[in-house]
């Protein structure tokens, strides 16, 4: 495909294989902390760093990927990132100990960094140079209900077949719905564009200067933050919930609405960002997210307002970690550079890495039977703040850039 102009269906088919990546594998985790602890014997913290190497692996090879992908070798990339999370999956399906599972999920994190958000984004950067923005938001529609289709899905599964039986139904849908999709749709890369096919010397000293700009550091606090605490809580969601007492069907329904919220949040970024400033949209996004994180806190254990509250936090999270992701996919591209988009999010491979890891494993240590996730959540709190703080701060510097006259925000 070597057209530039919008193409819905080439965005639906990356939209279901995406739905399916993300709920297969990263919204798995929170579903398999108690089961993994009952059959293994293992503790929270042992388990949850299971998912942290995960994280670790995906965050490593983010950059290879990313410069895989600005390569034009996305087809191959995709492709066998979907195989691997397959064969990883039925590999989980008989892990007897920590060795394997530490293993199966070092191999499911390198899957994740092949066929998650970052590497489609990029692609869609490079395909649709001048209405990027809206393929990325239109692909997370559907990507966006990956907790809402899978979470009570891969419950039932769990429930009639068994954890491990579970677990090799989820790994043929990556064998035989997204390798397939990613083969087929991902043909026809389009040549790299001649402003940024220089030779490796060329390429190194024109990425240079912005790895070491404001923008790029201000933008890798804030998505380094940011995707720590949106990475944390899903991890523990189920569990969290179930120490608040909410009776089950709440702790499987709320994380599954999480996902419509999502989507109904990319909605109205979709219909009415055009009618709003663009950087006000992008600095109010973020905010929702430490809201929640204080209405989770502040959500009482017993009595009538306890799951009032507990669906405000759906809400505002939700809305938020929707919109964030539109934010997050597109900050390098707004604030950076568009010629080295997937390079530079893939140098931020190494601290997202560090910091996404270290996020669930955290929260399971601060974990206590006393105090439960609430030490955890008020740090959660903190770090989301400071990420809000760097994006308005590099919002700041944007705008004086292109409005020398300006010293505030505009409207």
């Amino acid at each position: 495909m070597s057209s530039n102009r919008f193409d819905a269906a080439f965005v639906l088919r990356l939209s279901l294989a995406q739905l399916i990546s993300w709920g297969s594998v990263f919204y798995l985790f929170s579903l398999l902390i108690e089961p993994l602890e009952r059959d293994l014997g293992l503790s929270r913290a042992e388990v949850s760093l299971a998912f942290s190497l995960g994280l670790l692996a995906e965050g490593l090879m983010a950059y290879p990927v990313g410069r895989w992908i600005d390569r034009g070798h996305e087809r191959a990339v995709m492709t066998a990132g979907s195989l691997l999370a397959g064969l990883c999956l039925v590999l989980h399906s008989v892990v007897t100990g920590l060795t394997g599972l530490y293993a199966v999920w070092l191999g499911l994190g390198a899957a994740m960094a092949a066929v998650l958000y970052s590497p489609v984004f990029a692609l869609l950067t490079r395909r649709f140079p001048n209405d990027f923005r809206r393929a990325i938001i239109t692909l997370t529609f559907l990507g966006g209900l990956a907790s809402t289709v899978f979470i009570p899905l891969t419950a039932w599964l769990m429930q009639v077949l068994g954890w491990r039986d579970a677990l090799v139904g989820l790994a043929g849908l990556h064998l035989l719905v997204c390798a397939p999709l990613h083969w087929l749709t991902l043909r026809g890369a389009p040549a790299r564009r001649k402003s940024v096919a220089h030779n490796a010397d060329d390429r190194a000293s024109s990425l240079r200067p912005l790895l070491r700009s404001a923008p790029f550091l201000l933008v890798g606090v804030f998505t380094v933050l940011m995707m720590s605490v949106t990475v944390a809580i899903p991890a523990h969601m189920v569990s969290l919930l179930r120490e608040n007492a909410l009776p089950e069907f709440w702790v499987i329904a709320l994380p599954a609405a999480i996902g419509a919220v999502q989507v109904l949040g990319r909605l109205l970024l979709y219909f009415f960002e055009h009618h709003a400033d663009l950087h006000r949209v992008n600095r109010l996004v973020p905010l929702l997210i430490p809201l929640g994180v204080l209405a989770l806190l502040l959500a009482p254990t017993t009595g009538a307002w306890q799951v009032a509250v507990v669906v405000l936090f759906v809400l505002l999270y939700g809305l938020g970690n929707g919109m964030l992701t539109i934010v997050k996919g597109t900050a390098i591209a707004e604030y950076v550079s568009r010629d080295h988009v997937a390079t530079l999010n893939g140098a931020l491979g190494v601290p997202l890495a560090l910091a996404r890891a270290a996020a669930p494993l955290l929260l399971g240590l601060m974990w206590s039977p006393q105090a439960g996730y609430s030490h955890g959540l008020w740090l959660l709190l903190g770090l989301s703040g400071v990420g809000v703080a760097a994006l308005m701060l590099v919002q700041r510097l944007h705008l004086r850039q292109a409005n020398p006259e300006s010293s505030g925000f505009s409207g």
